[in-house]
């Protein structure tokens, strides 16, 4: 394949001057992902007050989710093409706007429609974020510092969600959840107006339409039918007729980006090892990350019966252990290559979750969930920072955006994955062992409706355990109770043993087919596409 030449523009000449653009650019990133996990805290509360089921509270999260995961390319894309800091104030204003609506929602679908159109301008500034500190910084160790900056961001935002939904809960209302994005998103777009420059594409050809529409179809259709697959079934006919109609359509986004003259996407750019491996790496992390802070959820307000600050405040280990691993991570893997760190990480992610999987009802918070949390998440922090870092110094400069889409898609799609299947597992085997126990239970002491929560997730414990019951049935309730978070941790065993399981699979295909050797020099520093010899 032939090179091309592009130079890249130098934005900022002063190191200050990049530094303070990088923290506005880190308090975007905050925004985005701190308001996807926020809101789990509040959903208790958004079911009372609104009188919703199970389902309804899942669409809360998943509506964000789905709208996020579908349009990253295409904003991605976008950015490249009319410029970075342009999408990411779009998506700043749309996110606080809507936020407003979510906070004056007095309805459950005003709610889910205001999580969805979030999700939308969220996928405008996400991609920006990561496509700007790529452009912003040119000097191999200042990019490589940034995005250890940028890793340790979206790793911390992520444990510190709990502890400020539990704060916001314990002081005000469910609608604080939306208001706090208000001033967030308003001093993020002042700032990015005053201090952020602006960076596009040098070059763009003919607005590839086929490719957008292909890519957002086929992604929404796959990320849908993960979502509902625990509801629906994982072998239903729906289940199986969307994801396949998903899959079609990605693979006729595939050929077409092999045949246009102006792909969205450069598919050419997976045949590249240092692109496609920690591209799967991310994912799979973040399989394993979003599939253990459900679990960590379940336990915590399940079976530990903590409240949402006490929750918020056991996490924060977990956020402590991101940040310090993704700089120091990055940093490393200049010195001793990405393949050593990356495998690194991936064992300490599967240790973190064997570890998570060993706990029991009994078990102390230091000696049986602590261990765990630190080594999964300083796993996490190590394969985030050095993988970014190999998937943008793979790329040509024109392409940033679109990069930082795919390495913020796998992370979506990743994460989702991880929620279903581990959280499946988990519903399987505490629904198969609680449901004929609260079925034998009389109406006159439990309803239906309330037979149906505890059927449905051993969060109901906190609910259960409020109610008033004479004292003959308080032995009854403790046995359900007890049988109801041993029934939880059984499931949580099998959930870390196959999440263990996908990164040790995946640290072996790292070590074996990603080069060991360092990198000498990037590509993207000298301005040329690398080519087919340097895909090894």
């Amino acid at each position: 394949m032939a090179t091309s030449i592009v130079a890249p523009p130098v934005l900022l000449d002063r190191r200050p001057q990049r530094i303070v653009a990088l923290l506005v650019i880190c308090l975007a990133e905050l925004l985005v992902v701190l308001d996807n996990t926020i809101v789990n805290v509040a959903l208790p509360s958004i079911g009372v007050q609104l009188q919703t089921g199970v389902s309804g509270l899942q669409w809360v999260v998943d509506a964000y989710t789905l709208t996020f995961a579908g349009l990253l390319l295409a904003a991605g894309n976008l950015g490249d093409r009319y410029g970075r800091r342009r999408i990411m104030i779009v998506g700043l204003i749309g996110i606080a706007v809507m936020s407003v609506g979510g906070a004056l929602a007095d309805s459950m679908t005003q709610v889910i429609a205001a999580r969805a159109a979030m999700g939308v301008f969220a996928a405008a500034v996400f991609p920006a974020t990561l496509a700007l500190i790529i452009n912003i910084f040119t000097d191999r160790r200042e990019r490589a510092f940034a995005i250890a900056a940028w890793t340790a961001m979206a790793g911390f935002a992520i444990a510190i969600g709990p502890i400020s939904g539990g704060w916001l809960l314990e002081h005000f209302s469910w609608h604080s959840v939306f208001w706090i994005n208000v001033p967030v998103a308003l001093v993020a777009l002042v700032a990015t107006l005053l201090w952020v420059p602006e960076s596009r594409a040098t070059q763009a050809g003919k607005l590839d339409l086929v490719g957008i529409g292909l890519s957002i179809a086929g992604i929404t259709l796959v990320v849908w039918a993960i979502i509902e697959a625990p509801h629906n079934g994982w072998l239903s006919l729906t289940t199986l007729c969307t994801l396949l109609l998903g899959m079609a359509l990605l693979a006729g986004f595939v050929t077409w980006e092999l045949r246009t003259a102006a792909p969205i996407l450069d598919m050419r750019l997976f045949r590249n090892r240092r692109f496609s491996l920690p591209a799967l790496a991310i994912a799979i992390g973040y399989f394993s990350m979003f599939g253990f802070l459900f679990l960590i959820t379940q336990y915590f307000q399940g079976v530990r019966e903590y409240t949402p600050l006490e929750f918020g405040i056991a996490s924060l280990p977990f956020a402590f252990s991101v940040a310090i691993g993704a700089p120091v991570a990055t940093l490393l893997a200049q010195r001793v290559g990405t393949t050593a760190v990356l495998v690194t990480g991936l064992l300490l992610i599967g240790l973190g979750l064997y570890l998570g999987g060993q706990v029991t009802v009994d078990s102390t918070y230091v000696l049986g969930v602590l261990p765990a949390m630190v080594f999964m998440a300083l796993g996490l922090g190590i394969v985030q920072g050095p993988a970014t870092e190999s998937i943008m110094s793979s790329l040509p400069l024109n392409e940033a955006g679109a990069g930082s889409a795919v390495n913020d898609t796998t992370r979506e799609v990743g994460g989702t994955l991880g929620v279903a299947i581990l959280g499946s597992i988990v519903a399987s085997y505490y629904t198969s062992r609680i449901a004929d126990r609260v079925d034998a239970i009389p109406l006159g002491i439990m309803n239906d409706n309330e037979k149906s929560l505890v059927k449905a997730s051993p969060l109901s414990v906190l609910e259960l355990r409020k109610r008033e019951l004479a004292p003959f049935f308080e032995t009854q309730r403790e046995n359900l109770i007890v049988a109801m978070k041993t029934a939880t941790l059984q499931g949580a065993h099998t959930a870390s043993m196959v999440g263990a399981g996908a990164v040790i699979v995946c640290a072996v295909i790292v070590a074996i087919f990603l080069p060991w050797k360092p990198q000498q020099g990037e590509s993207v520093l000298l301005g040329w596409r690398k080519t087919d010899d340097d895909h090894d």
